[in-house]
């Protein structure tokens, strides 16, 4: 038999079924990806309603600059909503932390660098001592995060003795309103940035299609490929606009470029390797991650260890941004990662979250934020609003988890 006998040739459906399977295809997809699609219409009505404020260059780089610390302690929040816990110690945590950065600059004359990484070794034994009583004692996180905001915000108030310190050297400064800018002249356009954004669109482009090949390979179903362009078109137009914007005002921001690596770290963290993995399983199914070897005392301790390194550099970059240490700094931060984490898509029951979606979670929050601001729209309807927002975002959960069950 000839080598063309041998092949198997796929039959071909009619017309109809192709134009079947692409729509299912398109539905499917926008399903996954549903919390970015609210973002962009949260980001649409406020550029509406706003008459394009919203979207101007100095507003889209202060949107970043301002919800930092949110987004940094989001990423943290879902791996430990993933695993079944939560943590409501993190604004007094970063308070703590920052209270002790500015008191090892200003009143012990440390140098900023080496009071960085102090703070970031203080934050993750704060994150040790908590997933101690959690994972090896057996304590509630709930219970030991509720005692751990007390006792931390009673700490952040006796390091700083009750009052403000600020006035921090602008190294320290920028790592919280920082720009990375002019690194090869002055230009209207800031060609490093441009330059960052052609490099991630490259990457995003090639890794989609690399993807794609594989699924194909193996046989799996993909999505058309019309809309398969369509999707990588929007993208890039998207990083362009983005990138656009920040290059004709002051460049990447460097909280940004923390965001970036953390995203891309975790990302990896949560999706590839065996931690991340243990994770999930946990969230799961605990009994049935521990039959199967998992060791989840340790997982949930380093969980948590995590958590407060997390904690303390949001607590960095707040002071940082603001150039002050306050005792009364990072009072309603958990309540925003915690929010970011489940409008992101996290589930209750854990089992559920991404990296990604935390992020988006923590944008639309920080577009309600600001969306709101201009507006002019006082505080006590914001927090309405948002309280509102994250109330549909876990009935949608609890709908489609329903829904499911039944099928």
């Amino acid at each position: 038999m000839s080598n063309a006998d041998n092949q198997l040739v796929e039959p071909v459906g009619p017309p109809t079924s192709k134009i079947t399977s692409a729509i299912s295809h398109v539905v499917t997809d926008l399903g996954k990806n549903g919390i970015f699609l609210a973002l962009i219409a949260v980001v649409v009505l406020f550029s509406f309603l706003t008459n394009g404020i919203l979207l101007r260059p100095q507003n889209i780089s202060n949107l970043i600059v301002q919800n930092g610390y949110i987004l940094i302690l989001a990423i943290g929040m879902v791996m430990v909503i993933v695993a079944g816990h939560i943590d409501l110690s993190v604004g007094s945590v970063a308070a703590f932390v920052g209270a002790v950065s500015g008191v090892l600059i200003r009143d012990l004359g440390v140098p900023w660098w080496a009071a960085i990484l102090i703070s970031l070794l203080v934050g993750a034994l704060v994150g040790a001592w908590q997933g101690f009583w959690i994972a090896y004692v057996g304590i509630p996180a709930f219970i030991v995060t509720l005692a751990g905001m007390l006792i931390f915000r009673g700490l952040a108030l006796v390091v700083l003795g009750n009052t403000n310190i600020g006035s921090f050297p602008a190294e320290y400064r920028a790592l919280g309103n920082g720009f990375l800018t002019d690194v090869f002249g002055e230009f209207p356009i800031d060609p490093l940035t441009m330059g960052v954004a052609v490099i991630a669109v490259v990457a995003f482009i090639v890794q989609s299609v690399r993807t794609r090949a594989g699924r194909r390979t193996y046989g799996q179903d993909v999505e058309p490929i019309g809309w398969f362009i369509g999707k990588l078109v929007l993208v890039t137009v998207g990083v362009g606009a983005f990138a656009y914007a920040l290059a004709t005002f002051k460049g990447i921001p460097i909280t940004l470029i923390v965001l970036a690596v953390l995203v891309l770290v975790y990302g990896i963290v949560t999706n590839r390797s065996v931690f991340g993995r243990h994770i999930y399983a946990i969230g799961g199914n605990r009994h049935a991650a521990e039959l199967s070897g998992v060791k989840t005392r340790q997982v949930d301790f380093f969980i948590f260890v995590n958590m407060g390194f997390l904690a303390a550099l949001a607590g960095l970059v707040f002071t940082a941004r603001l150039n002050l240490a306050g005792p009364k700094a990072g009072e309603g931060f958990e309540l925003e990662a915690i929010s970011a984490a489940f409008i992101g898509g996290a589930a209750v029951q854990g089992g559920v979250g991404t990296i990604g979606g935390a992020i988006i979670g923590g944008l639309i929050i920080g577009v309600l934020n600001n969306g709101m601001s201009i507006l002019g729209i006082g505080i006590d309807w914001q927090q309405a609003v948002k309280g509102f927002v994250l109330l549909l975002a876990v009935a949608f959960d609890v709908f489609n988890k329903r829904r499911a069950g039944s099928r």
